[in-house]
């Protein structure tokens, strides 16, 4: 629903892009800026497309019983997100670690859920709650 949403509105983010550009005193005529509204309103809608994903479609049963109580940890998963005070980029990385009650979730799954909760408006303290919140949503415990 979110996605068929932001499809529909995309025509008037273009537009909208284009005011912003305009407002800050430049003229989306201007050879550089003439697809710019496009290209930006692309770049927004690409930075926020965690509002379209749902935890449970990721996960898809990548759950897996196990007997062992050995740490699993995941290093260095890129993350980029958008401030949503300024709407500039940041960026880094995170470190995920737990130690498993008799199921583990498929590796892959956890860089794709940091990008669910990164690939949004946030704050750079967020998505280490949201994160650790959705990794216990998949009932790994």
């Amino acid at each position: 629903a979110v996605k068929q949403k932001r499809e529909e509105n995309k025509s008037e983010l273009v537009k909208r892009c284009g005011e912003i550009i305009t407002l800050l005193g430049e003229d989306v005529q201007r050879e550089g800026l003439l697809h710019t509204p496009e290209r930006m309103a692309k770049a927004l809608t690409f930075f926020t497309t965690g509002y379209e994903k749902k935890l449970n479609d990721l996960v898809n049963g990548a759950i897996f019983t196990v007997d062992s109580d050995n740490m699993v940890i995941v290093r260095d998963i890129d993350i980029f997100s958008m401030c949503e005070h300024h709407l500039v980029p940041f960026f880094g990385k995170m470190h995920v670690g737990y130690i498993p009650k008799g199921k583990v979730l498929g590796l892959s799954k956890f860089a794709r859920i940091a990008d669910i909760y990164s690939k949004r408006l946030q704050i750079q303290e967020r998505p280490t709650k949201e994160i650790a919140d959705a990794i216990m949503d998949v009932n790994l415990h």
